[in-house]
């Protein structure tokens, strides 16, 4: 059984998201931790709760969900975890952060690489990584079918989607990522995204404006 627990970190309100296992080991996905005090709080939870960070994943390398990628790596000796298609957007986020005027020390490179279908294995369960590009050239989402949710980025959200006016984002692309990677799952599965609330494929499929203008 997969406890989720998720922070709200950096000034972009990123959600950075801790799947739990029975055996206390933990994967962190999207550490967006950049103040001080952030970092303080993932650290003094996962000390607390005595867990394990076993994997270091990244949805994608958009800098407000890689703030935390090197302290993660270095505090817990994991590596990074990305889709090679956004080592590009990686490898430019220094010079994203210097365009914000948010500067932060720059990420790990990954030590390997996360294809489309892969199988993540954690604990008695499996997370399914299925490739959603458009948002970012390699987003990928993560998808639980034996406890219906999917960590799911910056691909869909509450009542919206994401947004795609920034270098390297493709609108037909990342609509249709959601019509053939999500709103093919099952109605009930729970989309955790990486900002905002909390929703699910079928509420998304009967009520998001910018579906239904597809």
């Amino acid at each position: 059984m997969i406890e989720i627990k998720y922070f709200t970190f950096n000034p972009f309100q990123e959600n950075t998201y801790l799947l739990i296992n029975d055996k206390n080991e933990c994967i962190i996905i999207d550490p967006g931790c950049y103040f001080e005090n952030e970092r303080k709080e993932l650290q003094d939870y996962i000390a607390n709760r005595g867990l394990k960070v076993a994997r270091l994943l990244n949805t994608h390398c958009h800098i407000d969900h890689i703030f935390g990628n090197t302290f993660v790596s270095r505090t817990y000796n994991v590596g990074l975890e990305i889709h090679p298609a956004d080592q590009v957007v990686l490898d430019s986020s220094p010079q994203v952060g210097q365009m914000y005027n948010i500067p932060f020390e720059p990420s790990v490179n990954p030590t390997s690489y996360l294809q489309e279908g892969d199988k993540i294995q954690f604990g008695d369960d499996e997370l399914e990584v299925r490739f959603t590009p458009g948002h970012a050239p390699g987003h990928v989402v993560f998808y639980c079918a034996s406890q219906q949710f999917v960590i799911g980025g910056d691909v869909l959200f509450y009542l919206s989607v994401g947004r795609t006016d920034l270098p390297g984002c493709d609108h037909a692309a990342l609509m249709r990522s959601i019509r053939e990677q999500l709103f093919t799952l099952p109605d009930e599965v729970r989309v955790y995204p990486g900002h905002g609330q909390s929703t699910t494929i079928g509420f998304e499929k009967e009520h998001n404006p910018f579906m239904k203008e597809e």
